[in-house]
């Protein structure tokens, strides 16, 4: 089993997330976000929101495709400790859009659902990474505890 599929589950749902479904997910997220910043205000505050949200919402998905790549569980989680944080930003962002009424809010919730749900999966992700890491270590620990 490959790194990046090790315990990928969206904390509202109790299936696994597999490599190829968020691969494709978090590339639609990042269409997604391209296609909402198209309607954006051409205002220096439009323009500026625009810029960051491109950024951060794009690189959830070229970090996760990064993460899919790791040489190594700790490679693996550094990465997608790095999905994570971008889209937390991606999530910032949102919300500046939405309370500062540049976008109407019904056409924010379901971008800012998802964004939710992919910090979700992310971070139970990483978590569990983490947990199998001590766990394989223990076995390859000559003089561990565990028998």
């Amino acid at each position: 089993m490959r790194n990046a599929e090790l315990g990928m589950r969206n904390a509202e749902r109790t299936e696994a997330v597999n490599q190829p479904d968020l691969k494709k997910r978090t590339k639609a997220f990042a269409l997604r976000i391209l296609t909402l910043v198209d309607t954006l205000p051409k205002t220096t505050a439009g323009r500026a929101l625009s810029s960051q949200i491109v950024r951060s919402g794009t690189s959830v998905a070229a970090n996760y495709r990064a993460a899919c790549r790791a040489k190594s569980t700790a490679d693996f989680i550094a990465k997608m400790g790095i999905v994570e944080e971008e889209a937390d930003e991606t999530l910032f962002w949102l919300e500046l859009l939405d309370e500062s009424k540049l976008v109407p809010a019904a056409k924010l919730t379901a971008i800012k659902q998802e964004a939710n749900e992919l910090i979700a999966i992310t971070v139970a992700s990483i978590k569990t990474a983490r947990r199998n890491r001590r766990a394989n270590s223990a076995f390859r620990t000559p003089n561990s505890a565990v028998a």
